[in-house]
């Protein structure tokens, strides 16, 4: 479904991307782990068209997307969250959501008064989904800090995308909170058909939720495989994780 060959960025004279490879079949979940400075959300946001590689190739379902606008690679069906929130504080969970419902449904346009009517049922559904309708009229900036990274998909998710991508989905949360987002990614995963590619740095969270894994370092991709092959894996121990007993 997503094809990465080779990739590379840079900002001056840095390569925050220096040939990374990334495969991710239909229906997969998979982890990109790797050391801060690896080049993880970097790697995301040339994916979602955030910046333009310097070179390589990424194709979406056979077809080349580099270059394109994030709004264009949206409208194919990936949609993010960020690794630092990204949501409206100021408007209403349920207005956050319903802004990325009218934009997929090319509705826009005059957002405010005349869309307070509008694709009700589908924000609430998606509201319902991930277990925030009953604050859907609160003000988002009010939200705890784990429900406002649950908002954060719950816009994604408004974008009905085929294809999910997530930068650090439970950065911040307590140790319970970390445990029933994961949980609820998988959920929605199943339940909705999607495809998910998420970086975190909580390496119990990507051994038990992850298909696959690739690991960065130095902006490079030194192993791709199952979470028991990256375990293995004598590169990452010594590269990435600090040892065996890290992995156990």
């Amino acid at each position: 479904m997503l094809y990465v060959n080779n990739l590379i960025n840079s900002f001056g004279d840095f390569k925050a991307v220096n040939g990374a490879n990334l495969t991710v079949e239909e229906g997969e979940i998979v982890a990109v782990i790797g050391p801060n400075g690896a080049g993880k959300t970097t790697l995301f946001n040339l994916i979602t068209g955030h910046l333009r590689p310097d070179s390589g190739k990424i194709s979406f379902k056979g077809e080349e997307i580099h270059g394109l606008p994030p709004y264009a690679i949206c409208k194919k069906g990936i949609a993010r969250s960020f690794q630092l929130l990204n949501i409206f504080q100021r408007m209403t969970v349920f207005e956050n959501v319903q802004v990325a419902v009218l934009s997929q449904h090319n509705r826009s346009m005059n957002l405010f008064r005349p869309a307070r009517n509008m694709m009700i049922d589908e924000t609430n559904q998606i509201l319902e989904s991930v277990g925030l309708l009953n604050k859907a009229d609160e003000i988002s900036g009010s939200l705890s800090h784990g429900d406002q990274k649950i908002l954060e998909i719950a816009i994604a998710l408004g974008n009905q995308p085929e294809f999910l991508i997530l930068d650090e989905p439970t950065a911040g949360m307590s140790p319970e909170e970390t445990v029933a987002t994961m949980r609820l990614v998988k959920q929605l995963t199943a339940e909705q058909g999607l495809t998910l590619l998420f970086c975190e740095h909580d390496i119990d969270i990507v051994f038990s939720a992850a298909d696959r894994i690739m690991v960065m370092q130095l902006g490079e991709t030194i192993v791709e495989g199952t979470p028991k092959e990256v375990r293995d894996n004598e590169q990452v121990q010594k590269a990435y994780i600090g040892g065996e007993e890290c992995l156990t």
